[in-house]
């Protein structure tokens, strides 16, 4: 009887209680198979992919007009086109020149600074770094088209053109390079050529004359100078199936405005157009930008480093209009 109980028991714990009983083989119990959990296994951390903080263009370009501010331009009749550019693609609300002369304006937007330099002078040569030298150095290409240049890498001013809305030829590492700039700063009939012959840049750099440009002339004429200019370009762009930015600004407003660590009293607010393929249509965006803005923008895109003023905390990066 003792032997029995002993039985029962180790069947209902462990075999091991068997050898409490001596002769008993208990009954083995059948086990399920267990297969290692997913959890047993090494584990793979998931590849976490961030979007770029702004689109990875294969062309950019800028287009500057001269002189006047945003209310000036924004909504005025004489200039349908680039109203029509506003309020289709991205309008930039509360963009800023920096200074109250074109010369530093268009410095800070190569340059990253106005290099001490508040006016419009001709033989203020600048000895530093510019955007063509970082572009270069990344594999791509850059050049500038000036209306009524009278040759490539011509310095000084005549007639309708003027040298101060040429920053290029300021940099000395680009003037007194004469096969660099001869190459790369060029009359504005070039842009033509190189658009028929599929070789555009990858950053292009255009300047309207005296007259195109508004400076001299009234808006109906920059506006169609613009159309005319956009009409082939434009195109041109989107044959290529890839990413592009055409950015419309003007050098400074009639104002004083200031913004995002800028003096003051800076250029006024001037109204800038994004156009591209990747911005949002009809979005305005109001943060406070400046043309420093642009250069950190452009810098970003192409992982480039930032330039003087780019790099400050103040100058925010054109992030919000992109899909």
């Amino acid at each position: 009887m003792r032997h029995f109980l002993i039985a029962f028991l180790c069947l209902s714990l462990l075999a091991s209680c068997a050898q409490q009983a001596p002769g008993l083989t208990p009954t083995p119990v059948p086990t399920r198979a267990i297969l290692p959990s997913a959890t047993a296994m090494p584990s793979v951390p998931p590849t976490v992919t961030t979007a770029p903080l702004v689109p990875d263009f294969k062309h950019i370009v800028i287009i500057v007009f001269e002189n006047k501010e945003f209310g000036t331009v924004i909504g005025n009749r004489l200039m349908p086109v680039f109203n029509d550019l506003a309020s289709r693609y991205t309008l930039l609300s509360q963009h800023y020149a920096v200074a109250q002369a074109s010369l530093p304006n268009y410095l800070s937007m190569i340059g990253g600074d106005t290099f001490g330099i508040n006016r419009n002078c001709e033989d203020c040569f600048i000895n530093a770094p510019s955007l063509p030298d970082l572009i270069e150095a990344s594999g791509r290409t850059w050049a500038t088209y000036q209306e009524d240049m009278p040759s490539p890498c011509f310095v000084g001013s005549k007639v309708n053109y003027v040298m101060k809305h040429n920053p290029f030829i300021y940099f000395d590492s680009i003037r007194l390079d004469a096969d660099r700039c001869a190459k790369s700063v060029l009359p504005l009939p070039r842009l033509q050529t190189d658009l028929e012959a599929g070789a555009l840049p990858n950053f292009i750099f255009i300047t309207p004359n005296l007259c195109n440009s508004a400076h001299d002339c009234t808006l109906r004429v920059a506006d169609d100078w613009l159309n005319m200019q956009l009409s082939t370009l434009m195109p041109a762009l989107d044959a290529t199936n890839e990413p592009y930015l055409i950015i419309l600004t003007w050098d400074e407003g009639q104002g004083n405005h200031s913004c995002c660590g800028l003096p003051e009293e800076a250029g006024g607010r001037v109204a800038t157009i994004l156009i591209s393929p990747q911005v949002k249509n009809g979005f305005q965006d109001p943060t406070p930008y400046s043309h420093y803005s642009l250069l950190k923008t452009i810098s970003e895109s192409w992982g480039l480093s930032y330039l003087g003023h780019a790099a400050d905390e103040l100058t925010a990066l054109i992030i919000a209009p992109w899909r």
